[in-house]
This record gives structure tokens, C-alpha cells and sequence, in this order.
């Protein structure tokens, strides 16, 4: 009886090991004052090569109800590159998650998309709603990584950026542990209920 408690409690334990995604950095833009040109944000985030806008409420506001949100493309004819350093994990999975939509005051955009190794495109139409993309990354070694924003161009009306978040997937293996768990559990309470 006593072999069969630990079993359970071990096989318990192991269903409860199992992780949900654990969110490690998240930013809706709505704590950054809005202004024209900026190079300084708060919560860790850096501007290089040029500079960004941060327009949304009561202040250029083509998305209202939005909140505050980013013009990647900057006030000054060259679109900055928007960047966060996150410390991440080597060997598990990473997701950064984000908004992105058209300028809506004409012309099309590029944005460019990079975290750690990892890249991507996104072509935007000035009339684009917001829309939510992704990004998976995984760091072969523990370290600092950057995610980052850049917007091709120079014409003072980029794409706008909101909602960005990164998140850890949990590894396959908590998933096995998980069933396996909930395995052991079900095939216990059927042994115990046809040894009655």
C-alpha cells in the first residue's frame, strides 16, 4: 500500500511539473509619453540609427481606443530601429508576439523583424488594422538576446507597432510528464476501483 502512495505522489508530482507559457516581458505602449522623435523609453527599450514616434491618445491619434502605440518610421526622415535585451534560457523556445498595422496616411511599409537569429518580413498596406504576428526563437546558449523593430523607409509615416510581448514555451517533455501523470493516475483509481 505504501509502494502505491509514493507511486501516485510521484506520478503527481510529474503531472504537476508541467508548465503554461510564463510571460518574461510584455508592453503596450500606453505607459510611454507621446511625442515625435524619441530615442528614450522607458522599460528597457533602446532606439538606434534614427528615431521612433510614440502617437495614440490625444496626440495624432489614427487608431482611437488604442491607447498609445509606435510610428516606426520616426519625424525626421530616418526610421529607427526599435530594440528590447531580453535574458533567455539556451534550448528553450521563445515567443515574441506583437502588433502591426499600416500607417493609415498613405504609402506602404516593410518591417523587419529580428529576435536573436531568428527573422521575418512583414509588408503592410497604408489602411492595415492592427493585426498580431509572431516570432519563435530559440538561443542554443543562455544570454542576452535582442528583439527588434526596424521599418524600411525614411518617409516619416511608418508602420505602428503595439502589443508586444515575449513569452517561454514550455518544453515537450512537461507535456509527457503531464499525460504520463495523468496516466498513472487514472489507471490507479481503475486498479483500486476493481480491487473493490
Amino acid at each position: 500500500m505504501f509502494i502505491r502512495h509514493l507511486l501516485l505522489a510521484g506520478l503527481l508530482a510529474g503531472a504537476s511539473c508541467a508548465q503554461a507559457d510564463t510571460v518574461i516581458f510584455t508592453d503596450d505602449f500606453d505607459s510611454t509619453v507621446a511625442a515625435l522623435n524619441k530615442t528614450v523609453f522607458p522599460g528597457g527599450w533602446t532606439v538606434a540609427n534614427g528615431t521612433v514616434d510614440v502617437i495614440g491618445t490625444n496626440f495624432i491619434d489614427v487608431f482611437p481606443g488604442n491607447g498609445n502605440y509606435v510610428d516606426l518610421d520616426g519625424s525626421t526622415g530616418d526610421a529607427g530601429e526599435l530594440s528590447k535585451s531580453l535574458t533567455l534560457t539556451g534550448g528553450l523556445a521563445y515567443t515574441a508576439t506583437f502588433s502591426l498595422a499600416g500607417s493609415h496616411r498613405g504609402g506602404s511599409d516593410i518591417v523587419d523583424v529580428m529576435f536573436g537569429t531568428a527573422s521575418a518580413s512583414f509588408t503592410l498596406a497604408s489602411a492595415d488594422p492592427f493585426s498580431p504576428s509572431s516570432l519563435v526563437f530559440t538561443p542554443a546558449a543562455s544570454g542576452k538576446y535582442t528583439l527588434t523593430f526596424a521599418n524600411r523607409g525614411g518617409d516619416n509615416l511608418g508602420a505602428l507597432l503595439d502589443n508586444v510581448s515575449v513569452t517561454a514555451i514550455p518544453e515537450p517533455s512537461g507535456y509527457a510528464m503531464t499525460l504520463a501523470g495523468l496516466a498513472g493516475i487514472g489507471f490507479f483509481r481503475r486498479r483500486r476501483r476493481l480491487q473493490r
